[in-house]
Parts: structure tokens; sequence; C-alpha cells
């Protein structure tokens, strides 16, 4: 099978200081591969090089084997990749199917007027597919719970994702209920033959969700473990390389 992305030999340095060495990596449609490391390990700068807001210093980027170089955040968009950051990035005051389509408003010809109707409708069919329950697709942001907010983040990311989907810390500032809900949503994605990042610091989480976790310590890949063939010891050990 062609991996969705393949990253080869990355290496991002910032002046003098290395970020990122030597980092491969191939993630598989309907695979969730979870990137692991204490703060500083360099986690958030690879998905900022995967999603385009950086570029790598050296190595190479490959969606569905032709390689890419991203010049920007759009570019990396415009290829199918889709990023769900901690801060989420909602507009607070829209209601939640303008929030859905962000950037990327539907009009109508010839005048150019928003579609408000086709996007509130494009909104309710997928947060039913999806099973994220909010109280109507009108509803402000700003109204809703913690979960009910990263719901909508992950289904707008799941509604123009085509390749792959980044999720940075999806369930930090949520209770167990929410969070319980949040990772039905993340293993649905599956489903939908997407490739899906995700960064946790959550190792229980990690094993719940992934097929395979990527363990980075300083900028640097430490190793690749098939989730079912690990355990969280090793994992830990590889994290802070320190060895029981």
């Amino acid at each position: 099978m062609t991996p969705v992305l393949s990253l080869k030999q990355i290496h991002k340095s910032f002046g003098g200081v290395v970020a990122i060495q030597n980092f491969s990596l191939d993630l598989y449609p309907g695979e969730i591969v979870a990137l692991v490391g204490d703060n500083g390990a360099g986690k958030s700068t690879l998905v900022k090089i995967i999603s385009g807001v950086h570029r790598p210093t050296s190595g190479e980027i490959a969606l569905d084997g032709e390689e890419v170089g991203f010049s920007d955040a759009s570019a990396a968009r415009s290829h199918g990749i889709e990023v769900v950051y901690q801060d989420l990035a909602l507009a607070d005051e829209q209601p939640v199917y303008m929030n859905m389509f962000l950037g990327r408003e539907l009009t109508r010809k010839p005048f150019g007027l928003l579609d408000k109707e086709r996007m509130r409708a494009e909104t309710q069919s997928l947060v039913d597919q999806l099973d994220v329950r909010i109280p109507s697709e009108r509803a402000a942001i700003r109204d809703l719970s913690g979960g009910q907010r990263q719901g909508i983040a992950i289904a707008r990311a799941t509604h123009w994702a085509s390749k792959l989907i980044l999720l940075d810390e999806p369930t930090a500032a949520l209770g167990v209920a929410e969070t319980a809900k949040v990772e039905d949503l993340v293993a649905s994605l599956k489903d939908r033959n997407l490739a899906i990042l995700i960064i946790s610091h959550s190792l229980d989480q990690v094993f719940r969700l992934a097929d395979r976790i990527c363990v980075l310590r300083r900028g640097e890949q430490i190793g690749v473990r098939t989730t079912a063939e690990t355990d969280k010891n090793e994992i830990v050990a590889m994290i802070t390389g320190v060895h029981s």
C-alpha cells in the first residue's frame, strides 16, 4: 500500500538550533499514529512542517508517492491536509455552520451571496454522521461545551481533509466524559480512510487510539512501535532515555 504521507530524513533548524533531525515516517490510510515525547521534543515543529507552516531545512515530503513542497498552510490544505490545534481556531461569536466553512464559505451565483441554507444542511449532515451532539447547527460556538467545540473542530477538519488529519492534544482541556466522546470521534475517522497523526501527552489515550507510536526526544526520532507489541514502560523509557 502506498503511504498517504511519507516523510524522509526531515531536518529542521532555526538558526543554530536543531529542532528536528533525520525524521522519517510513513502514514497509511485508515491508520492512527501517535506522536509522543516530552515538551520541547519537536512534536509541534513536526506538525507545522507537515501542515506547511514551516518548510523543512532538508528532507522530502511525499503525498501518495508524489514529492510535494508546501509554500504555506493553505498549500497543505489544498492537498487535503487539515490540522486541529489546541486552541481550535473557532470563531466564538459565529454559529456552528459558519465555523464549518470559515474562510471557505459557499456562495450562490450570480451575485456571490452566502448560501447559508446549503452550509447549514451540510453541517447538520456531517455532525449527524459523526454523532457530534450539539443543540443546532445555528448555535453560537460560545454557547457550546469544550467537548462540543472540539467535536466541531474535528468535524470541520474531517469535512475538508481528503488525505490526513493532524490532531494536537485534542482532549487536553476536557473532562473524562467529554474526552471519551472525542476519542470515539477520532477512532471513527479511521473508517473514512484518512490517515491520522495525533499528539498526546496521555499514554493511556495513545494506547487506546493509536495503531503505532512514534517517539521523539530532543528533535530526534527514537523509534516507532506497533501499539499491540509494546507497553507503557517501553514507551516511557524511549521518551525519557531512562531504562528501568
